[in-house]
Order: structure tokens, then sequence, then C-alpha cells
């Protein structure tokens, strides 16, 4: 990874009051090693998470069964002391078992409206790709407005509000593959990985005979979140970094090797990402290092690649790296 300083981040912000980031570090320590307590051996993938968190994003963990997909999603909901709720997706499940719907009440003699599992500040969706299309496209709304709509009326979320969700890959039996637009409303993709044999041998003795989640605490509280996400937002981006993650943006959409690129609400998150990202290491100021350590995770999932492209077996993965490695890192400026 390319190393830049940070003079070209700071330039424009000699103004500014710096961020005081001892209690996010604080606070996120406290979840961090809250959830590597039950995960064995997956550093990267609890900071992506942790990252997501405090962007107020969504966060798609996809991955082979048995990995420590739910495990991670349900290690993260514990350790915040927020409202969370579990979605089991099956082939059956109706999207008003995950919007709500209005029930009739007969004392009331009118119609009354009963939440659905969305109505949690943590949603955990276990093995999304398992329902069918229309179930998925009752997440659309929510993930993207924060709110449901039933019989015209629509109803607010709680805040914060993320949606942590895990699938198996299309290849899998039994599964759907994720609309774009839905895709398109995950922060990031993870894929947790198969665990070292130190990791999996360590994993024995921790799990085998209890299910390490029945002790997890909560360590943050949702308040103690919601400052951390306002603290995150002032975190500063300069002008050559921001044009940086366009023309990184851009760049997909230019692509031979793919037919579809990334949104304007992929550079969105990669910036808000990135602003999380820089808090995490202590940084008031983002890094192009930081669009770059972001790249894979935020923008492959939303890629398509062309057809050439997958017979010459080249992920989107592959094509995002080839593209940062390509494009000009921006010079740092002048005080």
């Amino acid at each position: 990874m390319t190393t830049y300083n940070g003079q070209g981040a700071t330039a424009g912000a000699s103004q500014r009051e710096p961020v005081d980031l001892a209690e996010l570090a604080a606070v996120v320590d406290r979840v961090r090693a809250s959830v590597e307590s039950v995960i064995e051996g997956k550093p990267e993938a609890v900071r992506i998470a942790l990252t997501v968190l405090l962007a107020e994003g969504h966060l798609l963990l996809e991955d082979v069964p048995g990995v420590g997909k739910t495990m991670l999603a349900k290690a993260l909901a514990r350790s915040l002391d927020c409202s969370v709720r579990r979605i089991q997706f099956t082939p059956d499940l109706l999207p008003s078992d995950v919007t709500g719907t209005n029930v009739f009440d007969q004392h009331q003699r009118d119609f009354e409206f009963r939440p659905g599992a969305i109505f949690a500040q943590i949603v955990v969706g276990d093995e999304i790709n398992r329902a069918s299309p229309k179930t998925q496209s009752a997440l659309l709304e929510s993930m993207e407005e924060r709110q449901v709509t039933i019989d015209g009326t629509s109803y607010e979320l709680p805040s914060p509000f993320m949606v942590i969700a895990t699938q198996n890959p299309v290849e899998m039996e039994g599964t759907y593959s994720l609309p774009e637009a839905q895709r398109d409303r995950f922060m990031a993709r993870v894929s947790i990985g198969y665990p070292s044999p130190e990791a999996e041998y360590a994993m024995l003795d921790l799990h085998s005979a209890a299910n390490p989640l029945e002790d997890l605490q909560p360590v943050a509280h949702a308040h103690d979140l919601l400052k951390l996400i306002d603290l995150v937002k002032t975190v500063y981006v300069s002008d050559p970094v921001r044009r940086y993650a366009v023309d990184l943006v851009g760049a997909t959409r230019t692509s031979p090797e793919l037919r579809l690129g990334a949104s304007p609400r992929a550079t969105l998150h990669l910036v808000r990402a990135a602003r999380a990202h820089a808090a995490l290491d202590g940084r008031d100021y983002v890094l192009p290092d930081d669009i770059q350590a972001l790249a894979v995770p935020v923008l492959a999932h939303r890629l398509l690649p062309t057809s050439e492209t997958q017979l010459s077996r080249r992920t989107s993965e592959q094509v995002v790296l080839d593209l940062v490695a390509r494009l000009p890192i921006p010079r740092p400026q002048g005080r």
C-alpha cells in the first residue's frame, strides 16, 4: 500500500478544531475485545465491521457455511447495548414478516400496526439470499431511508440502525442472487475465510464446551454509539482525497472488464467509511491509504464483470486492486 503523509490532508484544515478521538478509541477497543473473544484470528473482518458501524452503514458477510458469519454478526450485536432482532431468511418468509403489517383490532374497530423484525437498532439477517427476491426487496426502503411504509403510512426506524446480513455464495444450493439495488445498499462486504490452524485449535477449547455468546455482555451503549458516529462525521477529508475517491469509483465505470461500475452511492459510502477507518487509526483526517484499504470491501460487491472477465477467472476484487494500482496517488499539498 502506498504511503502518504498527512500534509495534504491537514493543510486545508489549519483553522478547524482538532477532533478528540480518545473516547472513540476507548469504546472501540472494548467492542473489539468483546467480539474477538468469540471470533478467533479474524481481526481484519472485525475492523471492517466496526468501520461500517461507525460510518452508519450496513454490512454483508459472505462466505461458505460454518466459518463464523452469524457468530460475528451476533457477537457485534451483543457487544452493544442496543435493541437486537434476528431474522432467519427462508424461502417461505414473507415481506410482512420483515416490515410488519396492519392488523384489524376487534375492540377498537380499527387497524393497528404490528411492527416487524426490522424495527430494531441492530438487525441480524441470517442467510439473506435464501429468501425470495420479493422478501429481499422488503429491506430496500429500510436500509436506504431508515423507515418502513405500510399502506401509505411511513414509520421511522430507531437510531442507530444497522443491518448485518450473512449470505452463502450463489453456487450453494437453495440460494437466490441478491439484486443489484440491494447489494448497492450494503456499505461493505466481507468474507470471513477459513481460520488458521492455530485459531481453529484454540476454537476447540473456546467453543466445544459451551457457547461463548452466552457470556457476552454489552460493553457500549446506544447513546455512546451515537456520539461516536457524530464524531466520525467531523473527520476531515481534503479536496485531493475526495477527488481520488471520485476518480477511483469513476474508473470502475470505464473499465473494459466490467459491465456495471459502482454507483454514486458507492462514492458516498467509500468516503464515509474512510472517515471511520481514519478515526480507528487515531487520525482526524483521511489519507489515500484509507481509500485504498477500503476499495475492495466497499466497491467489489457492487460490480458486475463481463463474460470475458469471468471466463478468464478474474474476480471483481482483482479488478478493483488493479484499478487502485494504476490510479495516480494525489500529491501532498504544501501549507
